[in-house]
This record gives C-alpha cells, structure tokens and sequence, in this order.
C-alpha cells in the first residue's frame, strides 16, 4: 500500500507562488498514478491536476491550465505541484492522491478514481 503526505501549503499574496510536495512514506509510487485535488470551505473536492505512472502525460483543471504544473521523481517517492501566478480562487486544502488501477482520461477527473489520499496542506492566496 501506498501512504501519502502532502507539504508545502501556506500563505501567499495574489501572484505569488508555491512548490507542494506529495511523498510516499510506504510502497514506491511508480506503478501509480497520481493527481492533485482540492477542496475550498462549503464545496465539493474537484480536479486539480494529475500525471501517468511515467511521467509522460500530465492533465489538468481549465482553472490551472497554464499556471500549475504537475511533475514526479520516482526515485524520490515524490510527486509535485508548482503553482504560480495564485488568485484568491485558488485558496484550498490541496490533496494528493494515487490510484493503482483504472485511470483514463474519463475517469481520473473524479475522486472515486483514487484508493489513496494525503491528509492535505492548506493553500491561502490573499490580495
């Protein structure tokens, strides 16, 4: 099994940015993929970002397309999110999570998707 822990997350001005790191404290991550969620105060936990086993595809929200960017090393256990250019909109508890089994482009967009979760790292964009 695979057991996740998220860090990174703090407060940042409007604009500025943050590295959130994803690490495996059990199995190695490479035969999982792995994606970013969040989920602001009074709403559902939605899609951020998600990457294949290899690295070679990446997906993203249409609210973070061009501002994030989803990476891993698997010799590190360790999956990232680099978030730049933050709005307020991004503030959110921002977890990672990983599945083993069916991820399609059809599927990956959607929490039941994953079979393991991080206890997740607060994000604050302020203006």
């Amino acid at each position: 099994q695979v057991q996740l822990v998220e860090s990174g997350g703090g407060l940042v001005q409007a604009g500025g940015s943050l590295r959130l790191s994803c690490a495996s404290s059990g199995r190695t991550i490479s035969n999982y993929a792995m994606a970013w969620f969040r989920q602001a105060p009074g709403k559902e936990r939605e899609f951020v970002a998600a990457i294949s086993l290899s690295g070679d595809s990446t997906y993203y929200a249409d609210s973070v397309k061009g501002r994030f960017t989803i990476s891993r090393d698997n010799g590190k256990n360790t999956v990232y999110l680099q978030m730049n250019s933050l709005k307020p909109e991004d503030t959110a508890v921002h977890y990672c999570a990983a599945t083993g089994g069916l991820f399609t482009r059809g599927t990956m967009y959607y929490t039941q998707a994953y079979e393991h979760w991080g206890q997740g790292t607060q994000v604050t964009v302020f203006s």
